[in-house]
Formats: structure tokens, sequence, C-alpha cells
């Protein structure tokens, strides 16, 4: 069973996993904040499961690095750490050391499986490499092997925002326009007129006295007469408004919106489902 660092097992397994990096997370005791050391890198088995994390234990033991079986390990995506289970500074100390040159065979595994398992376990026959499996030691490789595990189930929603663009633009300016305008415009002119009138003492003779012989006796009359006098004024025709108004309407999205259920074989065992309110 070769065993292989992750990143030479899958080179994107970044994108595989989809996730936060094994590598850098802190490393801490369960149930504190105390930190032991960082994790360097993880080694799969030739199926890709996880089997083992290397850990720096420079926080304990400067300088050293160990393989952390993954059953040993709970790790908290969230926090970007990587939390220890029974393990004792002790131990660490006991377990042999991982450098880059170190072979992943059995026998290597075999000395660090040493190192986590149970005195009652340890002092049960070990099996041999031929017939050995990781499921033989079930508590330091099996994740599923301690209990009071949680499984978070996500699901996602559709969140409407708004976004404010320029959707147009208007301008708006006057301009002169001509046009040729007539008016009428009554207008009087004076005339003379001569009017020769026939009357009832046509015909009879005058006195001596009344008549009056003269010569150039002029009589001057003015004649006037109206003439157009067009001026041209300005007026307020119309008045025009510009504003802005919003028109309100409702947009429809639709998309696809995933969410994780959880699938439980029991294979016949009776369970109890509980609800947390909490």
């Amino acid at each position: 069973m070769p065993l292989q660092k992750i990143s030479e097992f899958d080179q994107d397994y970044l994108n595989t996993l989809e996730g936060n990096d094994i590598k850098g997370m802190g490393v801490y005791v369960q149930g504190t904040d105390e930190k032991i050391g960082t994790v360097n890198d993880a080694v799969v088995d030739d199926q890709g499961a996880f089997r083992y994390l290397i850990v720096d234990i420079g926080f304990w033991i400067f300088g050293k690095k160990i393989l952390l079986p993954v059953g040993k390990s709970r790790i908290d995506s969230t926090a970007n750490r990587v939390y220890v289970v029974g393990i004792t500074r002790e131990q660490a100390e006991n377990l042999p050391e991982y450098q880059e040159h170190t072979t992943l065979d059995y026998d290597y595994e075999e000395q660090v499986r040493r190192g986590y398992r149970t005195p009652s376990l340890e002092s049960s026959a070990t099996p041999s490499p031929d017939s050995y499996t990781y499921a033989d030691d079930a508590d330091l490789y099996d994740v599923s092997a301690h209990e009071d595990q949680t499984f978070k189930l996500y699901q996602e929603r559709l969140v409407a925002n708004k976004q404010r663009r320029k959707s147009g633009e208007v301008s708006i300016s006057k301009r002169v326009e001509t046009e040729t305008a007539r008016v009428a415009v009554p207008v009087e002119k004076e005339r003379v007129v001569i009017e020769r009138v026939t009357s009832q003492d046509t015909g009879k003779a005058v006195s001596a006295e009344a008549t009056d012989f003269r010569e150039g006796e002029v009589a001057h009359i003015d004649l006037y007469e109206e003439v157009p006098d067009i001026q041209k004024e300005a007026f307020l025709r119309e008045e025009v408004k510009v504003q802005k108004v919003v028109d309100k309407e409702t947009v429809e999205a639709q998309e696809t919106i995933r969410r994780e259920e959880l699938d439980v074989d029991t294979d016949g065992t009776r369970i109890e489902n509980k609800t947390d309110r909490g």
C-alpha cells in the first residue's frame, strides 16, 4: 500500500477538495488554545484516502516532525486549525522522527503506530505486512470511528442586491427657427374731393357790394395718411419643466441553487433522530 504526499498524488488537490489548504494550518491540543506545531503536508494512500498529516511539532520539540494519523486529528477549516486527539508531549517525544528522505514503508508505519496504540491493542498480536489493513487500526485512520462527529450541511440561497448603472442620456437644448409672418394693418389716407354744387340761387344777380373779384386767392389743405409701423416684440410662448421620475418595477431572476442533504445508511440498525432547536 504505497503512500504519497497529497500534492504528488493529485497536483490539483486544492480544487478537488474544495476547501482550505491543509498545509500551513496550526496544530493545537484538542479543547485548548495550546499550539504545538504546524501542518507541513498530508499523506494519502493509493486510493487517495488521508492516512497521515506531517506535523512540525516545534512548539513542543524544536526541529522535530512526526506523522499524525488522521484518526487522531480534528480539522476545523473555519478556524484554520487542526486539533490533536489524545496525544501527550511524552508520546510525541517517543515517536519516530519524520524526515524528507524517510521511506514510508510498513516497518516505518509500524513504528509510528506503536507510538499511538493503546496498551491493550499493543499487547495483542500485530498483523503481518501481507494481511495488515488500515481497518485493523480504525481508531488511527478511520475518522468515522470517533464518536460525537458533526456534519455541517450547507445550502445555497439567492441574495438579491441592486447596482445602479447608467442606462441612457437625454440632452435638452434650445434652437432658433425662423419663419415669415404676415400681418394686415388697416391704414387711412386723406384726399381732396372737390364738389361743385348747384344751388337754388344759381343764376341770380348779386349786388355790387357782394361782388369781390380777387385774383391769386389760394386755399391750402393738409392731407394726411397712415403708414404701417411694424415692430417685433418677444413674449413667453411656453414654459417647459424638465425633471426625472422613477418608475418602479419588479424584476424576477432565476438561478439553480444547491443544498446538502444527509444520507444515512443504517444497515437495518435502529436510530433516533433529534432536532436541536438551539
